[in-house]
C-alpha cells in the first residue's frame, strides 16, 4: 500500500491540561503511522471550545488549506470525534478526505482483526459509529466509510439506507451473543478445572505480546505498532515452583477509545475481569507512562477488574536512562522482556505476591497417591517437599488458594 500523506489537526481546549493534550497528539501521530500514513504536518489551535460547525476557526482553516495544497496532502485527521456536519464542512473546505480519531482507531482495528469474532466486533463498532452520522450525509457516506487505506465496511455497504445498517447491526449482535455464550462456557470450564489464570494487560505497544511470547514460547503478533494484538490468545505457562497457569494476552488500552469500540469489545475484555491475577505491562521508557498507567487503571475499574491482585511490570529497562525512571505503582518489577533472568525474577515476584494472598498448608501424602501429589505440584505453590522414610509418606508444604478444592483436601489430611 502506498503511504498516504496525512495532515493532523487538533484543538487544544483551554480547560484541558497541556500535558494530556500533547500526549494525545503524540499518540494520534503514532496511530496515523500504524494505519499506513506519513504525517507531513501537525496544526493546532488553542480555543475555549471546539467550533460546532468547522472544528477550528476560519483563519486556521485557511492555513490548513494552504498546507494541503503545498504538501499534496491526501487525508486530514482530527484529534477529536467529529460530527457528520463537521466532517462534511471540513471536506468541502479542504477538498480531501477528513476523518477523526475514532474512525482512525476503528480503521486500525479493522486492519488487525484476525478471527471471525474480531472482524464482527470491528464491523459492529464501525456501523454503530456511522449510524448517528447518516442524517443528511448523501455522498459523504463513502468518505465516512474510508480511513487511511479505505478499509472497513466499504463504500458499497455504507451507501445504503439506515434500515439496512440497523438490520446488519442486529444480525451481528445476534451472532456475537452466540460467541459470548461459547466464550463464557469455555471460561466456566476453565474455572471448574481450577486452573489459575493470569491476564497480561497494559497500554498499547508496552510490550505485552513480547512478554507473552517469551513466557510461553509462542508467536503471537509482535510489532512495534499500536494494537498489534487484537484477538486474545491463551497459553499454558509454568511458575518456578512448577505450578501451571493459563496466561492470556489482551488488546492494548488507549486514551479516548471510541465508545462503540469499548462496547463491541466487552466480551474480549471480559477475559481480564475473569482472571485471578493481572500483569500490568508498562513501557518504562515512555515519557507519558503516568498518563498511560492512569488510562489502564480507569479501564480496569470500568471492567470491575480493579480488585484483582496485580503486579506492575515496568518493561524496556534497556531503554531507561538512570534517574529518568521512578516507579509509582507497587508491587512492581523492572525488566527487559528479552532477558531470561528478568523474566525468572518476575515469575518469583508473582509467587511471592500469591503467598501473601493464599493460605499456608502442611500435608502428608502416601506414595500411592500419585494423582494428589501431581495436583499439589501443578495447582499449588509448593515450598518444601521431602519423603519421611519412617512414616513412608511425603511431607508437602506450600500455599493454596482459599477457594481451591485442594484447600479442603489438605485440611482433612
Amino acid at each position: 500500500m502506498t503511504q498516504e500523506k496525512v495532515l493532523v489537526i487538533a484543538v487544544n481546549q483551554t480547560k484541558q491540561e497541556d500535558h494530556r493534550f500533547q500526549s494525545s497528539l503524540h499518540e494520534l501521530v503514532s496511530l496515523c503511522k500504524t494505519a499506513g500514513g506519513t504525517v507531513e504536518e501537525v496544526i493546532t489551535q488553542k480555543r475555549d471550545r471546539i467550533h460546532p460547525a468547522t472544528y477550528m476557526g476560519e483563519g486556521k482553516l485557511h492555513e490548513i488549506h494552504e498546507n494541503i495544497e503545498t504538501k499534496e496532502i491526501d487525508i486530514v485527521v482530527a484529534n477529536n470525534e467529529l460530527s457528520a456536519g463537521q466532517i462534511r464542512n471540513l471536506s468541502d473546505v479542504f477538498g480531501v478526505r477528513v476523518l477523526d480519531r475514532s474512525q482512525l482507531i476503528l480503521d486500525i482495528f479493522a486492519m488487525r482483526a484476525q478471527t471471525k469474532e474480531g472482524k464482527l466486533q470491528v464491523e459492529l463498532a464501525q456501523l454503530e459509529y456511522l449510524l448517528p452520522r447518516l442524517h443528511g450525509q448523501g455522498t459523504q457516506l463513502s468518505r465516512l466509510g474510508a480511513g487511511i487505506g479505505t478499509r472497513g465496511p466499504g463504500e458499497t455497504k455504507l451507501e445504503t439506507d439506515r434500515r439496512h445498517i440497523e438490520r446488519r447491526i442486529y444480525d451481528i449482535k445476534r451472532r456475537l451473543q452466540l460467541v459470548v455464550k461459547q466464550r463464557s462456557q469455555y471460561r466456566k470450564r476453565r474455572k471448574e478445572n481450577d486452573v489459575f489464570q493470569i491476564a497480561v494487560v497494559g497500554y498499547t505497544n508496552a510490550g505485552k505480546s513480547t512478554l507473552f511470547n517469551r513466557l510461553t514460547k509462542s508467536s503471537s503478533l509482535e510489532e512495534d505498532q499500536l494494537f498489534a494484538t487484537l484477538d486474545p490468545l491463551t497459553r499454558r505457562v509454568k511458575l518456578p515452583s512448577d505450578m501451571i497457569c493459563l496466561i492470556t494476552d489482551t488488546v492494548g488500552f488507549i486514551q479516548d477509545l471510541p465508545t462503540a469500540l469499548i462496547a463491541a469489545f466487552k466480551s474480549t475484555l471480559e477475559e481480564v475481569a475473569e482472571a485471578d491475577f493481572l500483569l500490568h505491562v508498562v513501557d518504562a521508557s515512555d515519557s507519558d507512562l503516568n498518563q498511560q498507567q492512569k488510562t489502564v487503571q480507569k479501564l480496569l475499574e470500568e471492567l470491575n477488574a480493579n480488585h484483582i491482585p496485580i503486579l506492575t511490570v515496568y518493561n524496556k529497562k534497556d531503554l531507561v536512562h538512570g534517574e529518568d525512571f521512578i516507579a509509582n505503582q507497587f508491587p512492581n518489577v523492572l525488566i527487559s522482556a528479552y532477558d531470561e533472568n528478568d523474566l525468572y525474577h518476575m515469575m518469583l515476584q508473582i509467587e511471592s505476591i500469591l503467598k501473601e494472598e493464599w493460605g499456608f498448608y502442611t500435608t502428608h501424602v502416601h506414595p500411592e497417591e500419585g494423582d494428589l501429589l501431581y495436583r499439589l505440584k501443578t495447582e499449588t505453590l509448593i515450598t518444601h517437599r521431602e519423603f519421611n522414610e519412617e512414616k513412608e509418606q511425603y511431607v508437602v508444604q506450600g500455599f493454596v488458594r482459599y477457594n481451591h478444592p485442594l484447600n479442603r483436601l489438605v485440611e482433612e489430611k
